[in-house]
């Protein structure tokens, strides 16, 4: 009778020690924390030495996580690598059974322990259950005062491991709100972006920011998209390293088709971010996500974030990031527009000012030259005459040099080629000693077809040269005419000439690239001495 009230208190207070242990497991919603409570509660309640929880990888086939107790902390950093759920350690994850040893060395699977690993024997292991999916395993070794662990000891792991399963879940589920809380924040702090001014550089600079704090991520890449050139270039790189900043500006070369389909898709999970391209600079060697940056089914980037080894993307990690994607491409989107809208009007404004410069201002050079050109015809005195036939010649300048302007405010902003013409010329300043002067006569931007630009400015360079190696000249013009049939290139100096019949080289060159193209080219006497230079070619041609 006294051994068996014996029993019934040692079970009570098992039990109570066991409702000790859920309580006390399911008072921190921090899943790391949860995990390392659930090893140490069961090694309290089987009265093991040491304890570990192994967390089952997503393939179902090795550990991914180890969670250990009572090893002393040198000892476990000389063993190294932490189990990969070999040996007795993977009986429960091809057979989640509960199994109990009294030796584990002697089970048939046994694969020994690595060098520097303390002595152990006896053996408990339990798995771990979260909703009929097994999360990992609980093992127990090394019971204390006595030899092997007992049916009750396998009963009360067993039924920790059921509530741990829950404290777990929970854990999890908390972990993931406050994961889609974060991203939600960042969400609607690019929304509120979308509220204002949107420029492009600092808007993308903050999508890469807030991806890389809320994933907590080594590095955060935004590519846009080329599809005319099928590339992406990295605009923005975000990370740990420093030289991560180089990557910025690089190209990373796509097939358009695979472009297109990633552009359909929500999201990709990338195994090795550094295998899939030829990446030009630091990327590291870890898993990434990466969600389109997509609006109205028309591809316009790419955003990737890498995934913390500890810690592979789950489905709803994937989701929150796409739907932070997609919210980036409106403001990818909003910004261009808006410089687009901005773009719009400085053409009105510049077609608004051509339009009075033509209908206003040249009229009235135009009648002002012709009031002076009849009164040039009564001047009684001849140097009279000749003084306004001089204002009547300015005037005519005057107007040429308003209709280039007009040209040019009609022309495309940004680069252009009246924009490398005078780049040209600037660039040969150094080698001349001087600069020479540079007229452009009709519509140099809009009316020369590109794949004749290359050539016209191959030619200039090559005459701007001569003149630098043989002309000594003082002075030099470029004339650039474009009328409605040809182009007309004409570089002029005032040095010492040059003999046709003694053409070579750059010379043959410059009239070989006229006669590719349908056009001519005469190689002559300056107005005022010194070598004339006409290279002309039609349009049509």
């Amino acid at each position: 009778m006294l051994d068996r009230v014996g029993d019934v208190m040692a079970s009570r207070e098992r039990l109570r020690a066991l409702l000790d242990a859920v309580v006390g497991i399911g008072t921190d919603l921090d899943l790391r924390s949860t995990l390392q409570r659930i090893v140490e509660a069961a090694c309290a309640l089987a009265d093991a030495e040491y304890g570990a929880l192994g967390v089952i990888s997503a393939d179902r086939t090795e550990l991914a996580d180890f969670i250990t107790h009572g090893m002393d902390p040198a000892i476990h950093a000389r063993i190294g690598d932490l189990p990969h759920g070999r040996g007795v350690l993977g009986l429960l994850i091809t057979d989640p059974q509960p199994v109990r040893l009294p030796d584990i060395r002697k089970h048939p699977n046994s694969y020994g322990f690595p060098p520097h690993h303390p002595p152990m024997h006896s053996f408990l292991g339990v798995p771990v259950r979260i909703r009929e999916q097994i999360f990992g395993n609980l093992y127990l070794s090394e019971k204390q005062g006595a030899a092997e662990f007992s049916e009750d000891d396998e009963e009360i792991v067993v039924a920790l491991a059921a509530a741990a399963g829950v404290a777990i879940d929970n854990a999890r589920l908390y972990a993931i709100a406050r994961r889609r809380e974060s991203w939600l924040a960042a969400t609607a702090e690019i929304t509120g972006v979308l509220l204002g001014t949107v420029r492009l550089t600092e808007a993308l600079r903050l999508i890469a920011r807030r991806a890389r704090e809320v994933s907590g991520a080594e590095l955060v890449l935004v590519m846009l998209y080329d599809e005319e050139n099928s590339r992406y270039t990295i605009d923005v790189a975000d990370g740990d390293d420093p030289a991560s900043g180089e990557l910025v500006g690089r190209l990373v070369a796509v097939d358009r088709a695979a472009a297109a389909e990633f552009g359909q898709e929500k999201y990709r999970v990338v195994e090795n971010l550094r295998a899939v391209a030829e990446w030009p600079g630091p990327v590291p060697e870890s898993p990434a996500l990466a969600a389109p940056l997509a609006a109205s089914d028309v591809l316009q980037g790419v955003l990737i974030v890498t995934q913390p080894t500890d810690r592979p993307a789950g489905d709803e990690d994937a989701v929150l990031l796409s739907t932070f994607a997609g919210q980036a491409a409106l403001a990818l989107e909003r910004a261009r527009a808006q410089v687009e809208r901005q773009h719009l009007a400085v053409l009105e404004d510049r077609e608004r000012i051509a339009r009075d410069l033509h209908d206003v201002v040249i009229q009235r050079l135009f009648a002002t030259g012709m009031q002076l050109q009849g009164a040039a015809m009564q001047a009684a005195r001849p140097d009279a005459a000749r003084r306004i036939n001089g204002a009547v010649d300015d005037l005519d300048a005057t107007i040429r040099d308003i209709r280039r302007s007009i040209f040019e405010l009609r022309g495309p902003t940004g680069p252009s080629l009246r924009g490398e013409l005078h780049d040209a010329v600037d660039a040969a300043a150094t080698a001349l000693g001087f600069r020479p002067v540079l007229d452009t006569v009709g519509p140099v931007d809009s009316a020369i077809p590109d794949d004749m630009v290359p050539e016209l400015m191959a030619v200039l360079r090559e005459a701007l040269s001569n003149i630098a190696r043989h002309a000594h000249a003082a002075g030099a013009r470029v004339t650039v005419r474009v009328t409605s049939a040809e182009v007309v290139l004409l570089v002029e100096d005032d040095g010492v000439g040059a003999d046709p019949g003694r053409a070579r080289g750059g010379v043959v060159n410059m009239a070989e690239r006229a006669h590719d193209l349908g056009g001519t080219f005469e190689l002559g006497t300056g107005p005022k001495g010194g070598t004339a230079i006409t290279w002309r070619v039609p349009l049509a041609g």
